[in-house]
């Protein structure tokens, strides 16, 4: 039900997978290729502009100038929120030199926000590029926790 309510107001499609992404483009003019059946458009809007416009509905739990953090829609534990730039980064590899700060900064407040959403410990994860199962090019840090993790993830 939530799932077609989020299609019917965002024209994006939520798919389960067995990845720790869940968001797939239902956009993929523009050439993109796929990841295990999943749209990996490069340079095209992604759902996390569109979420930073409020263009689309997401459950956000800090805001600031330079980012915002959410709750996944498809948790892997009992916490799991993103946190992302307000810039878009379409990967960890494309950033430059003038990007340290806003990479040092996201991974403060996904510390500081991990540290109160999941006191006992949680894991952060970037997944980047075609292998590394990246399928929304804006870069993000998928926070999870909660409850105990295995090793090795995947």
């Amino acid at each position: 039900m939530l799932a077609s309510a989020f299609r019917r107001l965002s024209g994006y499609t939520l798919r389960p997978a067995t990845t720790f992404v869940r968001w797939q483009s239902s956009e993929t003019s523009g050439g993109g290729k796929t990841v295990g059946g999943k749209s990996a458009v490069k340079d095209a809007d992604t759902i996390f502009d569109k979420i930073i416009q409020k263009k689309i509905p997401a459950e956000i739990i800090y805001e600031d100038e330079q980012c915002l953090a959410f709750n996944d829609v498809s948790p892997q534990g009992p916490v799991h929120f993103l946190v992302i730039p307000k810039r878009k980064i379409p990967k960890l590899e494309d950033s430059a030199a003038s990007d340290k700060e806003i990479l040092g900064h996201l991974l403060h407040v996904a510390g500081q926000l991990g540290k109160s959403k999941a006191p006992n410990g949680f894991r952060l994860v970037i997944n980047n590029g075609d292998h590394g199962c990246q399928t929304v090019y804006h870069i993000h840090l998928h926070v999870i926790g909660g409850r105990q993790l295995g090793w090795p993830p995947g």
